[in-house]
């Protein structure tokens, strides 16, 4: 018996033998994730996988970008409405 023989004969199952993926099989993922996952949660994970995705990127390649995670909410200008006088005639 050969060193790297398994014994079993017969065809080894190789990553060659695979074939490949087409639009029907990527539609079909993503339906098994809309059915797992729900339309409410889908944009969420998507939004983390970017987000680890680019950081993985930044980390890999070396950059650093020194900004908040979460943008400042504006100020809010709305101004105070005066209060009515007690003896204003119209």
């Amino acid at each position: 018996m050969a060193r790297g023989d398994r014994g079993g004969g017969g065809k080894s199952a190789t990553i060659g033998s695979m074939g490949s993926i087409g639009p029907l099989e990527i539609a079909g993922l993503l339906l098994l994730a809309l059915l797992l996952f729900g339309a409410k949660r889908l944009p969420e994970i998507g939004r983390s996988l970017g987000t680890g995705m680019r950081e993985f990127k930044d980390s890999i390649s070396g950059k650093t970008v020194d900004q908040p995670e979460l943008p400042a909410a504006p100020p809010e200008t709305t101004a105070p409405v005066p209060a009515p006088h007690e003896h204003e005639t119209v």
